[in-house]
């Protein structure tokens, strides 16, 4: 009889066990789903509002009990030469956000209902500039700021130096020819359109198959933010 008893409730504790574990990967799907279609912020909204709701008191779950997510500024570029930009980006719907350059307020905005946000004419200082933003409910609580995007301004030619050749016009021998220069850091160079290999510290070279004749050698040297400086030498092959 003991035996009989002792293997009831072992039974009824598996059942037990059983039915909290399906409970469970119940209650786990429906999580699962709700951050699918309604998000994380209103899920915590909502996990809020039970925990008033255990304890008695009443909440308004439309009401905005947490800070608003930070927003996130999108730029198509690092770099530019022109002085001026828009910046765009994404937050909350009809939620106002201010932007910041190097830690100082440049304007606010409402984000429309899709959750864009744009600011117009921004004016760059030379050099780099660095941004945030931040949103800001009706009740006036603000997010954290978003992540820093950095654009560099620079209106400012590259600089090329000629090593070889250092004339503007010179006569060869030899159908092989190595056009090589000094330019700054981070550039790219083109010689007639090819790509010219450049190192870490600005220096390029390439070899050049010139034909019989008279051959103009167009050097194109280009920062990050657009700017070019040219230069056209011409090589004459004489065989």
């Amino acid at each position: 009889m003991a035996e009989f008893r002792r293997s009831r409730i072992e039974k009824k504790s598996e059942d037990e066990i059983t039915k909290k574990t399906v409970l469970l990967g119940i209650l786990t799907v429906v999580v699962v789903i709700l951050i699918l279609t309604f998000g994380l912020p209103l899920l915590i909204k909502f996990s809020v509002f039970l925990g008033e709701a255990k304890k008695g008191g009443t909440a308004d779950i439309t009401a905005t009990v947490l800070p608003p997510l930070p927003p996130r500024i999108i730029l198509p570029y690092e770099a530019t030469n022109s002085s001026q930009i828009s910046v765009n980006g994404l937050a909350e719907k009809n939620i106002t956000v201010e932007l910041l350059k190097n830690d100082v307020s440049v304007g606010k905005v409402a984000a429309n209902d899709a959750g864009e946000f744009s600011f117009g004419g921004i004016g760059l200082d030379q050099g780099e500039s660095v941004f945030t933003a931040v949103a800001i409910n009706a009740k006036g609580i603000s997010s954290e700021p978003s992540k820093e995007v950095r654009m560099v301004f620079s209106d400012k030619q590259p600089t090329l130096t000629m090593i070889n050749p250092t004339e503007d016009s010179l006569k060869v021998s030899s159908s092989d020819f190595d056009v090589i220069g000094q330019s700054d850091k981070g550039v790219s160079v083109t010689v007639n359109g090819s790509v010219a290999m450049v190192d870490d510290n600005g220096k390029f070279k390439i070899k050049l198959q010139l034909n019989t004749g008279d051959n103009q050698v167009e050097i194109i040297v280009r920062d990050i933010a657009g700017n070019e400086t040219r230069k056209t030498i011409k090589i004459t092959y004489d065989i």
